[in-house]
């Protein structure tokens, strides 16, 4: 569920692979230091004027190999015609005399072509950034603007060390505002974080541009200092040329990387609206309007019902009226002619059909791109120390060295599978090289301890917590940055020092199959990593004062597992104490000895075992043709069935005491069958009917419940009225007998059957307790007032917190309480800072230059203003509604990039057309230390297009159909950044890609951190509706996809499902009510106090803050079901008893009353206390706390306030108190026993 999404937001590093690309942003100032700062003062001495140089020719390098320019001024010199027509292709405004020669040129070009891949998705802002380093290198006029303020000396020669770079305020904020948005896709980041550290202005851009680089480091050999005065007697100026504005119509970028674009005007996307409660406000006091509502509701309805009884006891007087009886002349009952009537599936197919939404794209996602990787994890953070205090920083010496040690564990982990050894190495995600792309801070060192002193210790790792992206010696052992806010926890904002945990995720190979044994080796190894973090790192970790949390893909699954034997023994135990309680429930008073003989301990037990044939009976059907169960269904199911079975077991028998002792046992069982025949009939029918229009649901969870509980409880029905009554006959033959019960063969002597007669003409607690305290209690006028009045109010107070019961299933409810995972569970809540991935994935897309659809998705230069990509970046500047946090990776902009002849060190091809790479990669730059060069084999090594060969930018159906492959194979490195291998492999499915279209591409990005369930729906919610709309607007495809949706689609349409489910079961009793009873009225009366029942729950459940869900709403199921037991028998007695309305309501609850009370509420008390002492929260939770509620709640609905609405406006009697059927009691009291 909601775990499995948050720990997938930990690939964020290894999924940019983007790696050498960083040396990318400074080789600009780097190389451009070198080559351009030469000759600012002439040999007169300080000359800055017009044609002048402040520094020329380069005259040492240093000892990590960069190059150092001349600390001398020159004029500057006009080049030949081949340096200057070179110098004009990258440096246009650079059209005569130059303060470069041929090898400082050589030198910016081979630098530059670095960062073009970079920046040429913004053309304003690639002009930009190449004329402020050419004005640099080779201006002219470089002295007005360069001023060498140090220099050093190398070899006997004057190098410099460091210059002043005079521009205007104004140069340098537009520079940074035409960068300042411009995307690094397959980082989901801004290309500011790397050629500007992340820089928030202007200032701090050419700060960060103008630091002089420590040894091999990429940067500037000299300091820069930028500055907008220059000194009124120097003769300079600052540099102000002309900035390209990134909405410039000639040079404009797209929305995705300049928002201010004339382009985005129109097309801002609409506002997610936030949804504003309605309130009033009463002075200093503002209530809800629902609940305001619901107030003035409650005190008109409560009056006029008052008023209304008040007139209707006042004109009450005589008999009421007698319809037609339900019984004939031969005390039948009309209506009994008819009335003859294993856990394979996994979690997720609980909540989520297979034709489901999330269901669909999980399967297109897992086919056509990649599954999700297997995730496991550390989270290894500091102690407060104090109860208030902050947790101290985890980045420290000590700390480091132990990460250390517990890695090297890791290492040398082995598990056996199949004869063989695992290792990490041998399952773990490895994107481009041998190296396991491992989430740990311990990659500022490649993840060797030798560096780790080498490199400066602790001081190294705070220093690339600000320069991940740039420092070549921060790079991962995998060759990508690694952003600290993956690796490290419980920090703010982006004080990475500050943090209090380190969060270490290996991520491992996930494959998906039919076979379901594809990921044997990495379950084997994740078992036997959870079991050395047990007994050797926690106890390593504990005796330094800190905590380990620990997880593993399989980890939920193996706790379900555990949790669901765990609590075997407690639910056991519950229903054997049901079964207890019900045997000395069925009997007659306890005294010795005739109790040996009026016991019904084989009665209750031969129940009992009707109740489970009815169970196993429903599970067989269903396995037999095909149909699996559940977890909740082996866990409710004979619940639900106890609950009904028991009541009818406790009616039944107690039916038959009822008679008189001088009947024959014929018309014992037959007068007994015409009292409470009616009643079982009814309810019984009204829950199957209402459990079965249940099975059309469309969840699987409440669909097969609903499906095995109507067959279930119609077996029951079936077997009680029949099997049942045939074992009462055997029991009262027994009794007469005067046998002893569970020894029928041992017969007591005749003494002890006469005291058995006498007691059983005695009352027995229960109807005792109806009779002389509970009914006449009820009977009181006062009390009635009170009672309708607080149940009403308690209905509407309920529906008032229905409006705050919120959806969802937190995964700690779901584990043992004394699982790892508790613990894990809550350091990922506090420290996590990133949110799960979410991919936005393309059908059909047709590449061919006439669809135009490139253009609809692609968010570079030219691409529509409202294409998808723009959107989602768009989309991304309001996180709060959208929860989208990043513009998307896209494989589509970067190869784009990568086939513009622009990028001239990208897209090349050998003289026979083969794909050629850039420079600094094999062949064209040798393995070992071998050369790299424009001499080697890859000299003649031409970019794949000229600009005329594509069109505005695009290429032809052909084109992309050839170099596409091309751009997948195609490594990132320094030359060139933009190649997709390792970053874009399971991007895009190739399938039929021949044919001119793609199946499937993704476009990656990360939901905003989402910290609660309810952040989860609406994240998904959220989604759904911007890709429905853009799906819309552009008439393509576009759905989006997480891991967590299937676990989260349920929550969706939670409500609707659980109010169609629940009124779908009143319905259905309704109508069986009202074809049954024949009886508006009785039906209606019914439905009220069932729909109270469901509020109530639904209210308490709200207040118990326990969440909507799959489990939630079967259990609301269920209350329907058990609901109507606690109505429909008391209902009926009342209809088939005489005289007026109180009087009836009071026999009701003296014949029926006691047999409800202890075949439903007794019965379940007993057995639900237990389940609080399971060891699962899911237990406690969702079965005692609900099924607690459900019992209490019926308990009161059926046995106070419905006698109370009975005798205030209950029904007409059905039969006249005088007319009896032949032989049938009058129910006295005496002859009644519990």
């Amino acid at each position: 569920m909601e775990r499995g999404a948050v720990l997938l937001g930990r690939r964020l590093g290894f999924f940019a692979v983007t790696v050498l690309l960083l040396k990318v942003i400074f080789f600009v100032f780097s190389a451009k230091a070198q080559v351009s700062l030469s000759q600012s003062n002439a040999a007169s001495g300080d000359m800055h004027r017009e044609g002048y140089c402040s520094m020329y020719g380069i005259c040492a390098q240093r000892s990590d190999g960069k190059d150092l320019n001349c600390a001398q001024g020159s004029l500057a010199t006009k080049p030949d015609g081949l340096l200057s027509s070179r110098i004009q292709s990258l440096c246009p405004t650079i059209t005569s005399n130059v303060c470069c020669n041929a090898a400082q040129f050589e030198t910016l070009h081979d630098q530059v072509q670095q960062a073009v891949p970079l920046l040429v998705g913004c053309p304003a802002c690639l002009r930009n950034f190449l004329n402020f380093f050419c004005e640099l290198s080779c201006s002219p006029n470089q002295s007005l603007f360069i001023n060498v303020t140090s220099a050093t000396q190398v070899n006997n020669t004057m190098t410099v060390n460091g210059i002043d770079y005079f521009i205007t305020n104004t140069y340098g904020e537009e520079f940074y505002d035409s960068c300042k948005d411009v995307k690094f896709g397959s980082m989901n980041t801004r290309v500011m974080d790397f050629i500007g550290a992340g820089a928030e202005n202007y200032e701090d851009f050419l700060s960060f541009l103008g630091r002089q680089a420590a040894l091999n480091s990429p940067g500037s050999p000299y300091k820069i200092d930028f500055k907008t005065n220059a000194p009124l007697s120097s003769g300079m100026k600052p540099l102000n040329s002309t900035i390209y504005s990134c909405g410039d119509s000639l040079l404009g970028c797209s929305c995705g990387d300049c928002s201010s674009s004339s382009t985005c005007s129109d097309s801002a996307p609409p506002a997610l609206l936030e949804k504003s409660s309605c309130k009033i406000s009463m002075g200093s006091v503002r209530v809800k309007c629902i609940d305001f509502s619901l107030a003035v509701l409650y005190i008109t309805t409560s009056s006029a019902l008052l008023l209304w009884t008040f007139l209707l006891r006042k004109g009450e007087r005589g008999p009421l009226s007698k319809p037609k009886p339900l019984f004939n002349g031969n005390g039948e009952n009309e209506l009994l002619s008819g009335y003859k009537q294993q856990d394979t599936n996994p979690p997720m197919h609980l909540w989520v059909s297979h034709g489901s939404k999330a269901a669909e794209d999980k399967h297109f996602f897992d086919f056509h791109l990649a599954p999700f990787y297997r995730i496991e994890q550390l989270l290894l953070a500091t102690l407060p120390l104090s109860k208030n205090a902050m947790a101290p920083s985890i980045v420290t010496d000590q700390n480091l060295k132990l990460l250390f040690e517990l890695q090297k564990k890791v290492d040398t982990l082995h598990a056996n599978y199949s004869g063989s050894k695992v290792f990490l190495g041998d399952i773990c995600m490895k994107p481009l090289d041998d190296n396991c792309a491992t989430q740990s801070v311990l990659q500022y060192f490649k993840m060797d301890q030798k560096r780790y002193d080498d490199y400066g210790g602790v001081q190294h790792a705070v220093y690339c917590f600000e320069h991940y992206s740039s420092e070549e010696t921060c790079r991962s052992s995998f060759h990508a940055p690694l952003d600290p806010g993956t690796v490290l926890g419980g920090f703010s904002g982006s004080n990475y020092s500050d943090a209090s945990a380190f969060i270490i995720t290996y991520p491992v190979n996930n494959e998906v199959g039919d076979a379901g044994n594809e990921n044997g080796k990495a379950v084997a190894w994740e078992r036997a990593f959870i079991q050395l973090v047990k007994e050797e790192l926690v106890p390593m970790v504990q005796t330094q004062n800190l905590t380990l949390s620990f997880s593993s893909e399989s980890s939920v699954q193996d706790e379900l597992e555990r949790e669901s034997s765990a609590d075997v023994v407690t639910i056991l135990i519950s229903y054997l104490v049901m079964f207890a309680y019900i045997s000395f429930a069925l009997g007659d008073s306890p005294q010795w000895p005739s109790f040996l003989v009026t016991s019904k301990v084989l009665l209750g037990l031969s129940g009992v075992l009707v109740v489970m044939l009815s169970v196993l009976g429903s599970i067989g059907f269903y396995s037999a043709i095909g149909v699996k169960s559940t977890l909740i269904i082996m866990e409710v199911i004979p619940f639900l069935v106890l609950a009904v079975g028991v009541d009818n077991m406790c009616i039944l028998v107690h039916a038959v005491k009822r008679q008189a002792t001088d009947m024959s046992l014929d018309r014992k069982i037959s007068n007994a069958l015409v009292e409470v025949g009616p009643s079982i009939t009814l309810a019984s029918l009204s829950e199957v009917i209402a459990f079965a229009v249940g099975s059309f649901i469309p969840m699987p969870a409440v669909r097969v419940f609903s499906m095995f509980a109507a067959l279930a409880i119609f077996l029951n029905f079936i077997l009680q009225v029949t099997a049942f009554v045939a074992l009462i006959i055997f029991d009262i033959l027994r009794t007469d007998d005067n046998k002893i019960d569970c020894f029928p063969c041992v017969k007591l002597p005749s003494s002890v059957g006469s005291e058995r007669v006498i007691l059983q003409r005695k009352s027995g607690f229960l109807v005792r307790y109806m009779e002389d305290f509970h009914a006449p209690i009820l009977a009181i006028p006062g009390v009635k007032s009170v009672v309708i009045a607080v149940f009403t109010a308690a209905t509407f107070f309920s529906i008032a917190l229905c409006t705050r019961l919120q959806a969802g299933l937190e995964q700690k409810i779901v584990l043992p309480r004394d699982s790892y995972l508790q613990g894990y569970f809550d350091d990922l809540a506090n420290y996590l800072r990133v949110g799960p991935p979410l991919y936005f994935v393309v059908k059909g897309f047709n590449y061919s230059l006439e669809s135009n659809q490139t253009n609809k998705i692609c968010s570079t230069s030219h691409c529509d203003s409202n294409s998808l990509l723009n959107e989602i970046t768009k989309a991304s500047l309001n996180p709060e509604s959208s929860f989208i946090a990043k513009p998307a990776a896209s494989w589509l902009d970067d190869f784009l990039v990568w086939l513009s002849p622009e990028a001239f060190g990208c897209c090349r091809k050998f003289t026979n057309g083969s794909y050629c790479p850039p420079n600094d990669q094999f062949p064209c730059c040798q393995p070992n230390g071998g050369t790299c060069g424009i001499d080697g084999v890859c000299k003649d090594c031409t970019t794949c297009f000229h600009q005329s060969d594509l069109h505005d930018g695009r290429p032809s159906t052909a084109q992309f159909r050839e170099k596409l492959p091309w751009f997948l194979k195609a490594s990132p490195s320094a030359n060139c950044a933009k190649g997709g291998s390792g970053i874009y492999s399971s991007s895009i499915d190739l399938t039929g890609f021949d044919s001119g279209m793609i199946q499937a591409s993704s476009f990656r990005t990360y939901h905003s951190p989402l910290s609660g369930q309810m952040d989860y729906v609406n994240a998904m919610r959220a989604a759904r509706d911007f890709s429905s709309r853009v799906s819309d607007s552009l008439k393509i495809q576009v759905f989006p996809y997480s891991v967590y949706y299937i676990f989260f689609e349920q929550y969706l349409h939670i409500w609707k499902t659980a109010w169609t489910i629940i009124a779908i079961g009143l319905g259905a009793v309704f109508i069986i009510c009202l074809v049954i009873t024949c009886s508006l009225w009785t039906s209606a009366i019914i439905l009220l106090v069932l729909s109270m029942i469901v509020v109530d729950m639904m209210g308490v459940i709200a207040i118990l803050k326990i969440q909507l869900n799959a489990i939630s709403v079967v259990n609301l199921v269920m209350s329907v079901g058990i609901a109507v037991e606690f109505c429909v028998h008391i209902t009926h007695a009342f209809l088939v008893n005489g005289g007026d309305r109180g009087s009836r309501a009071k026999a009701a609850l003296c014949t029926m009353g006691a047999s409800v009370f202890s075949g439903i509420t007794l019965t379940k008390l007993v057995g639900v206390i237990v389940l609080s002492f399971a060891k699962s929260r899911v237990f406690v939770v969702y079965y005692f706390q609900m099924y607690l509620a459900l019992v209490l709640i019926g308990f009161l609905h059926g046995l106070v306030f419905l006698p109370v609405l009975l005798s205030i406006c209950g029904p007409p009697s059905r039969c006249d108190s005088d007319e009896k059927p032949e032989n049938q009691p009058t129910v006295p009291a005496e002859t009644i026993s519990s």
